[in-house]
């Protein structure tokens, strides 16, 4: 079977450049005499940065490019001349990244916006030459300063689809079959479990030229939450959605039970799902009569807006947009800057990690052998 094209979790080797040495020259010209010294500062490593770019959808470009190093900073000289700054890396991540790091789970950043620029590593500053040191009592000084030392990090990008409503469902609940019906998504649709193998993103025309989107995810099972099934692999999709749409069937021998095993699945895995808005819809419904509806609905959940739909015989289908517009636009729409990512935990993590992930070596280490020293820097910011 073909890999598939939709990567939602990479882990990445991060380096920043060291900045340079400084120069312990001296002039040397031709009739000046005990010239003095002239040794230039080193320039400044180069940062890693990420930014924010929506033409990404996932994080495939970065799945065969694990190493990403920015360039160090290029050593002083005579003259007072300074180094060559190193060159900055900008890592390109779709919007709704999230940045761990990759040894204690530790949570780094977020990346929401397009355009948004985070620095995930800053790059050393580089070092003085012979010529800041000379004073009056220190007229010929013979020393420079290292350059700082760069930073490194292994971290792990997880994307989070940026969606406006989020199916959420058991496996043949007909997630995928609401989503071809109400957007131009083509998802697989089959009569089996875990068809959906990956999030699917659809936009839903709505009335006078409005639409939202609404995001597909694989079925959850009970025990989802420790593993159990797709696991947690695709349960962090729903963390960004403003409104949850909980689907289940209307031939479920209990409606009400199902639903609370969909919720406490997603509460264990994050109480702060606890609070999101929720619609419930109960599908296949083409199989009902309206007395059957209302006798169904006086066993539904209290307090959660439900409809009754058929993406098949394309029953109720106006009726869910309505119902779903109308939650969307409530007060406490679009709530994703609230969100608190927890930390993760690493040791779940081993089965997504390539037993070949290795660390380089820096090549240039020789080169910078000699112990940094923190002399009195300039505090301005680079």
């Amino acid at each position: 079977m073909a890999e598939s094209n939709f990567v939602d979790y990479v882990k990445i080797y991060t380096r920043s450049g060291k900045g340079g040495r400084g120069s312990s020259h001296f002039r040397r010209e031709k009739y000046i005499p005990k010239g003095g010294p002239d040794g230039g500062n080193g320039g400044r490593g180069g940062h890693v940065y990420l930014r924010g770019n929506r033409n990404y959808w996932t994080l495939l470009h970065l799945k065969f490019e694990r190493h990403i190093m920015a360039t160090h900073g290029m050593g002083g000289s005579a003259k007072r001349s300074t180094g060559k700054d190193g060159e900055d890396r900008i890592i390109d991540v779709p919007c709704g990244t999230v940045v761990f790091d990759a040894e204690t789970g530790e949570f780094l950043c977020d990346v929401t916006e397009d355009g948004q620029m985070v620095r995930l590593l800053k790059g050393g500053r580089g070092g003085l030459g012979n010529w800041n040191f000379k004073t009056a009592t220190n007229q010929a000084p013979r020393y420079a300063q290292p350059g700082e030392p760069y930073e490194e990090k292994t971290v792990i990008l997880q994307l989070k689809l940026l969606a406006d409503v989020g199916l959420v469902g058991f496996p043949n609940a007909g997630k995928s079959t609401l989503l071809s019906v109400v957007s131009a998504a083509k998802p697989k649709i089959a009569n089996y479990p875990f068809t959906t193998l990956e999030p699917n993103l659809g936009i839903v025309s709505y009335r006078d030229n409005r639409s939202f989107v609404m995001a597909d995810i694989p079925g959850i099972i009970e025990g989802a939450s420790d593993g159990k099934g797709l696991g947690l692999r695709f349960l962090r999709h729903i963390e960004r959605n403003s409104l949850l749409l909980f689907m289940v069937p209307a031939d479920a021998d209990d409606i009400k039970k199902e639903y609370e095993i969909l919720n406490n699945e997603l509460v264990k895995y994050n109480p702060d799902l606890a609070g999101k808005n929720r619609v419930l819809a109960i599908t296949k419904s083409d199989m009902l009569d309206e007395e059957l509806m209302e006798a169904l609905a006086e066993d539904l959940p209290e307090g959660v807006p439900y409809v009754f739909i058929s993406s098949i015989a394309n029953i109720g289908i106006t009726e869910l947009k309505d119902l779903l517009w109308k939650e969307l636009n409530r007060e406490t729409f679009h709530e994703v800057e609230q969100i608190v990512h927890k930390n993760l935990d690493v040791s779940t993590l081993a089965q997504y990690d390539d037993e070949d992930f290795i660390i380089p070596l820096d090549e240039d280490e020789e080169d910078y052998d000699e112990d940094y020293v923190d002399y009195e820097w300039d505090d301005e910011e680079d």
